[in-house]
């Protein structure tokens, strides 16, 4: 195989780049209309929230404590389900399908009527994601979805409701990830590989915060955006982002009972997805009690 093009590698850059290229023009008008409901949220004191279970947990955590990303935006986690950190594995695939685990999350939440929340589900049809949108919205949250449509028009719904993610959001971004989330066949292999709904779901989502940034610049508030740990002065900018906004940066506080860490670790976002040091917020993350006095500040200055 001396022509790239004919290296499976190169095909499955082809591929993303594919579908980068189409979700880019298909959901312009969609980013450009979520980036106004999260600047809008920002600007008007409200908390941005992220989930996503499985492996669409990662555009979320992408989004969360993050080098050149918003400072506000908090992972609501659902413990067992966040990525593929509970063994077996597959226990999260089957929570994922569990009814009524989402309202007992939301309940012991920070989340409040005014903030946002992103959910992420490749598919939207399991009871789960289904759930944690619908009772979002239900508590005054705006829910932005994230998911392929596709889904909706091959597959059934898992949830009793017969109900998919797509059908309980204010907005939703479509990432056109084909049905099984792969992209390449060849011979010899006996199933298809090379997803892709990392690649696309992080830069979709990645594309709206920075048009987010640029709304909030425009309309005469600064972003709060977080630096990367590795570059000069970039703990002095994050001390002040987290002092300004620290009533909303739920994932710099320590879990109950634990002690508070240091400062200066925390100062620095890290360069990675999620940076491996931001607090989830959900059953064992900050408790709602520790955001009142977040919320009297809210209204003091709202």
């Amino acid at each position: 195989m001396n022509d790239r093009s004919e290296t499976l590698a190169s095909q499955f850059f082809d591929a993303a780049i594919g579908l980068l290229a189409e979700t880019r023009e298909r959901e312009a008008d969609r980013i450009a209309e979520a980036a106004g409901l999260i600047a809008g949220t920002v600007a008007a004191g409200g908390t941005l929230f992220a989930y996503g279970a499985g492996h669409s947990a990662l555009p979320a955590q992408d989004l969360v404590y993050r080098a050149g990303g918003l400072a506000l935006v908090n992972l609501l986690s659902v413990p067992g389900t966040t990525g593929v950190d509970v063994s077996p594995a597959t226990l999260g695939s089957a929570l994922e399908h569990v009814a009524g685990l989402a309202p007992a999350v939301l309940d012991s939440s920070p989340a409040r009527p005014g903030d946002l929340l992103i959910v992420v589900s490749l598919s939207g049809r399991n009871a789960l994601p289904v759930e944690m949108a619908s009772q979002a919205r239900s508590r005054g949250l705006r829910v932005i979805g994230v998911t392929s449509v596709r889904y909706a028009e091959a597959t059934a719904s898992r949830h009793p409701s017969g109900t998919f993610l797509k059908d309980h959001c204010d907005l939703v971004l479509d990432s056109g990830v084909p049905i099984g989330d792969t992209t390449l066949h060849a011979e010899g292999v006996g199933a298809p590989f090379a997803p892709a709904s990392t690649v696309v779901t992080c830069a979709l989502l990645q594309a709206v915060v920075a048009e987010a940034a640029g709304r909030l610049a425009a309309g005469g508030t600064e972003p709060p955006l977080l630096r990367s740990a590795n570059v000069d002065g970039g703990a002095e900018w994050n001390e002040r982002v987290f002092a300004e906004h620290a009533d909303r940066i739920l994932w710099r506080r320590a879990a109950p009972g634990s002690a508070a860490p240091a400062a200066a670790p925390l100062a620095a976002a890290a360069e990675g997805p999620a940076g491996g040091a931001g607090q989830a917020c959900g059953p064992q993350g900050s408790p709602s009690p520790a955001r009142s006095s977040a919320d009297a500040t809210r209204s003091a200055t709202s």
